[in-house]
């Protein structure tokens, strides 16, 4: 997920990349029923739609305004396959491992599987800034350690169906704390799709 998703940043825009790789859910809904036999009602159907417009709304992405497709684009389809992918197995993995213990053996698995990859491609795994090994330790404990430790832990209690949905709250969240850190408030267009990020999430976790 992360490498394909990293992939995308070198050809196409944040919004996009986000946007492709937040498709997730429709993967994760699809399979749950075709292969699972998830019984998912209107519902839940009618609040994925309300989400996953609200977000690419929010994200105000050039794909939707006509932009031709790149490779960059592709790079964040392809994630969203391997980000669905995490979810399904993660929600039939935890019940038989607890959080802590998961967690710490798909970063294990991860890690060695992306120096193999980055091996391979010979990128560069050393030689940067203070700043930028600082940036790395921040994404490490935020996003990795609290990010996916919460992912995983409520895919112990609830179905990928609904968890993958809800964490489309992203965008909603980064915008609102865009207006304290960076000073950029929120415009009509943000607050409609925030809006409708909302319902659908509460739609999908009612239902």
């Amino acid at each position: 997920d992360h490498g394909s998703w990293s992939l995308a940043l070198e050809s196409t825009n944040v919004a996009n990349a986000t946007l492709f790789n937040n498709i997730a859910p429709v993967w994760v809904a699809l399979i749950a029923v075709l292969f699972w036999k998830e019984k998912l009602t209107r519902r839940f159907w009618a609040g994925l739609v309300l989400t996953m417009g609200g977000a690419a709304y929010i994200l105000g992405s050039q794909i939707l305004s006509g932009s031709a497709l790149n490779a960059g684009d592709i790079w964040g389809v392809i994630s969203s396959f391997f980000y669905a992918g995490y979810f399904l197995v993660t929600q039939r993995v935890r019940s038989q491992y607890k959080t802590l213990t998961y967690v710490w053996l798909v970063a294990f698995m991860a890690s060695l599987t992306l120096l193999v990859v980055n091996l391979i491609f010979q990128r560069p795994l050393s030689g940067f800034s203070f700043e930028t090994y600082m940036l790395f330790v921040a994404a490490a404990l935020i996003s990795q350690v609290g990010g996916y430790f919460s992912v995983a832990y409520a895919l112990g209690h609830l179905p990928a169906a609904v968890v993958a949905p809800t964490m489309i709250l992203q965008p909603v969240l980064t915008s609102l704390l865009a207006i304290p850190f960076a000073g950029e408030m929120l415009s009509s267009g943000q607050l409609i799709g925030g809006a409708s990020v909302l319902l659908g999430i509460y739609l999908i976790n009612r239902n």
